[in-house]
């Protein structure tokens, strides 16, 4: 049997800076944007709709109660002392119809119960007494107050939701309030992962000499679930081309985004470049970004491929800053990614030409002015690093000294306020 080793790897031309990098990726995943689908509210958390969302009537749908209190009319409130008007029943949130107000008379109503003919004010409770069948109203209230008007939240015709928004649970209960029990939203992104590397061992299982467990399954897992990807199925894959020709043909032929971490690079075990040019296309190998800069963007059969780095760090920041774009502009997302401003609480001396993302905590002063503290160690394949960071800290291409105090972009993490 051939020794299944013996393979050259490619050359490609130099590499990409981050922003064209991101800019060629939203380019090509835009013109592979997701069908469409309908999916029943409770299975639409974080899916992005496909079409606006205008408001079918109004929300309220009628003048109601702002407080627990009585209804009356506002121009018989008095201006000082108190006034005494005669209770004639009650009204409750969902109940039928009530007794008209007229002139010194009131009813008792509960938040959320529609405003009786003649009533346009709601007098508190704590601004009341109740002396028999008669209610004593001490000066204070304006005419109209505690009183919502139909409409107040969306009227009909009002635009809710745009095409291309993430369905936060707000959302889903203003879809709710219209009615809906089903909504249009872009299909979710199917990807098949691939871990590759001779000395990967699936957690669970004892470690032999040199071997390591496999967390980049995991973590790069949780991001494809984060960020609405379906995960079609895992492969651990050897470090052997025959392996992994195969399994990229499986991928390539089953999803439509394969994600790979590990044996990208240049070294005498990293197959990966020459097998997707060989097997598909190559768009570029290879950002200037630290960590990651092994990073490769093609395709395979009828999918996408991000074959990223297999340090932890650099599969984590190559995803959530080239990836994750990518995704968005696929599932039609019309929402930039966030990026802020904060001050650097220590200098950062950055002798290197390419850009850098350190991971860091982000913390909000007394004042409201943001503060970011990056992480003195920034080592590739420190998990730990992205654990405890809630950011990422972006410092631009080109060495420089960044001083305390400096102003620098930020990228929050998931829970980064928590």
């Amino acid at each position: 049997m051939a020794d299944s080793r013996s393979f050259s790897p490619i050359q490609y031309p130099s590499t990409l800076g981050v922003e064209e990098a991101r800019s060629r990726i939203v380019e090509v995943c835009s013109s592979r944007a997701l069908p469409g689908e309908e999916v029943a509210l409770e299975a639409a958390l974080g899916r992005v709709t496909t079409a606006a969302i205008v408001a079918p009537f109004d929300v309220p749908g009628f003048t109601n109660s702002a407080m627990d209190g009585f209804a009356l009319r506002g121009d018989e409130l008095p201006a000082s002392g108190e006034r005494r008007f005669r209770l004639i029943g009650e009204v409750f949130a969902g109940s039928g119809a009530a007794a008209d107000v007229v002139a010194g008379t009131c009813l008792r109503i509960t938040t959320g119960a529609p405003m009786p003919h003649g009533a346009d004010t709601v007098v508190m409770k704590e601004s009341t007494r109740v002396d028999g069948d008669h209610v004593i109203v001490e000066a204070g209230t304006r005419s109209g107050a505690n009183v919502r008007p139909a409409g107040e939240d969306y009227g009909a015709g009002d635009a809710a939701i745009a095409r291309g928004s993430v369905l936060t649970p707000a959302r889903i209960g203003v879809l709710a309030s219209f009615g809906a029990t089903r909504v249009a939203v872009s299909r979710r992104a199917r990807a098949i992962l691939l871990t590759t590397g001779d000395e990967l061992v699936a957690p669970g299982l004892p470690l032999g000499f040199g071997q390591i467990h496999d967390s980049n399954r995991s973590s790069l897992g949780a991001l494809l679930e984060q960020y609405g990807v379906a995960l079609v199925r895992h492969e651990r894959v050897r470090d052997d081309p025959r392996i992994l020709r195969e399994a990229l043909v499986r991928a390539g032929a089953d999803a439509d985004i394969v994600l790979s971490s590990g044996g990208v690079s240049a070294g005498e075990a990293d197959y990966l470049p020459a097998l997707i040019g060989e097997l598909g296309t190559i768009h570029f190998w290879k950002v200037r970004i630290k960590p990651g800069m092994p990073f490769l963007f093609g395709e395979v059969g009828n999918a996408l491929m991000f074959a990223l780095p297999g340090n932890p760090v650099s599969g984590v920041a190559i995803f959530l800053t080239l990836l994750k774009p990518g995704l968005d502009a696929m599932s039609g997302l019309s929402v930039a990614p966030r990026r802020i401003r904060a001050r650097l609480t220590h200098a950062i001396d950055k002798r290197h030409g390419r850009a850098e993302f350190q991971r860091a905590l982000l913390r909000c002063d007394d004042e409201g002015c943001l503060h970011v503290s990056a992480f003195p160690r920034q080592g590739s394949g420190m998990l730990r690093g992205v654990a405890d960071a809630d950011a990422l800290v972006m410092l631009p291409e080109g060495a420089r000294t960044f001083a305390a105090g400096d102003v620098v972009d930020v990228l929050p993490l998931a829970g980064w306020s928590r």
